[in-house]
């Protein structure tokens, strides 16, 4: 028999997950062409990295070069913060992008990227997990919607956001932008660029400018991570901004904010400040073709910078002082720590100290020596003398 290839892919439901943390997996039945059926899970983090990995791997049929030419179906990054209720939302998204993969032209559905990804791992026949932590739970596709083609079948929808201020682009590849504007994200990139759609027009878009039509997206935001991820700086940068830091390509640094409009807060020995996620690389992870073009574009331009005082996005955003950072950094925390140890300590030494002096037995006076007979007779009284003679 030939290589291995996917006949079908079906989307089951969900599994919600405890261990080692909260989290979800989607269940998919993969039917290959000897007949047999594997379920596998997989996070929406992980399908999406293998969707990207895709495009790279396809430029024409993603539609790098030209957007008429694509026909890999579109993917909608995933949230900042995934849960329960986004999980389920996307299902007939996932369901639809699945069921136009396998049916795209053999070089492109048949390749080892798209083998490897749906064949079965260890952790899908036996996942993780801790008798100490409730069993997982599971979410079904009803089998109303796997049949209803409105779910499953139709377009995939793009989330809409409105432009706070003008844009004029800068270069081919980004899209100019007037206030009030709607329009659609396709991709949402941790650069701060996203890809976005307005009627017949495509490109990138500073993400600072825009905005979510039902309300702020702060939610989407990832919580401060003061332990920090370590990160390689690949291309320098001078800061602009006093809450900017200034770096040089080569430097090790610690993420310990994302934001979405690209700016992360990072931490270089006990200073903290604002650096472009776009020349940032994770210790350890491979380069590739599209970060390397995205560090030759020049930065998006921050949140903060944009003035519109109808904005949304200044409506219970949670506003973070680089002293908050600091004082929250494992550094800063853990010199207070062993302040304090080593202050307890030389208290605990000084009460030991003060307890063996209270302890210690009081010493007896010294008995003199008896004086001789010469010396009697010479300095004491006469009654004296006579007792000795």
């Amino acid at each position: 028999m030939g290589d291995a290839f996917i006949r079908h892919i079906e989307l089951l439901g969900y599994e919600k997950r405890f261990f080692p943390s909260q989290h979800y997996v989607y269940m998919f039945l993969v039917k290959w062409n000897d007949l047999s059926e594997k379920l596998v899970y997989r996070r929406f983090t992980e399908i999406y990295e293998f969707h990207k990995a895709l495009k790279e791997m396809f430029p024409i049929e993603s539609g790098d070069i030209n957007m008429e030419n694509r026909i890999i179906p579109h993917l909608p990054a995933p949230k900042w913060f995934d849960g329960q209720r986004s999980t389920q939302s996307r299902q007939g998204t996932l369901a639809e992008y699945c069921h136009t993969l396998v049916n795209l032209p053999h070089k492109i559905s048949r390749c080892l990227h798209v083998v490897n990804f749906f064949k079965v791992r260890p952790d899908d026949t036996n996942p993780i997990t801790d008798s100490q932590i409730k069993k997982p739970e599971v979410f079904l596709l009803p089998k109303d919607a796997k049949k209803n083609s409105a779910d499953i079948t139709g377009p995939i929808v793009l989330q809409t956001y409105r432009a706070i201020a003008n844009y004029e682009k800068n270069s081919r590849s980004e899209m100019a932008l007037q206030a009030g504007d709607m329009v659609d994200v396709v991709e949402k990139s941790e650069s701060g660029w996203w890809f976005c759609q307005l009627k017949n027009k495509r490109g990138w878009v500073p993400a600072a400018y825009l905005e979510p039509m039902d309300g702020p997206d702060e939610s989407e935001e990832q919580e401060p991570n003061y332990a920090g991820e370590q990160y390689i700086v690949q291309k320098s940068y001078t800061a602009v901004e006093e809450d900017e830091l200034t770096l040089k390509e080569g430097d090790t640094i610690e993420v310990i904010h994302k934001l979405l409009d690209g700016w992360w807060v990072i931490r270089k020995n006990e200073t903290t400040g604002y650096y472009p996620s776009m020349y940032l690389q994770k210790a350890g992870e491979a380069n590739t073709s599209v970060k390397s073009e995205l560090r030759n574009r020049s930065a998006p331009p921050r949140r903060s910078t944009i003035q519109n005082a109808k904005s949304i996005h200044k409506q219970g955003r949670k506003q973070i002082s680089q002293e908050t950072y600091r004082r929250n950094s494992k550094r800063y925390l853990q010199s207070r720590s062993n302040m304090k140890e080593k202050f307890q300590n030389k208290a605990n030494v000084i009460i030991e100290k003060n307890k063996r002096e209270e302890n210690k037995p009081k010493a007896q006076p010294a008995v003199p020596p008896r004086p001789s007979k010469d010396l009697i007779l010479n300095r004491c009284t006469e009654s004296t003398r006579r007792k000795i003679l």
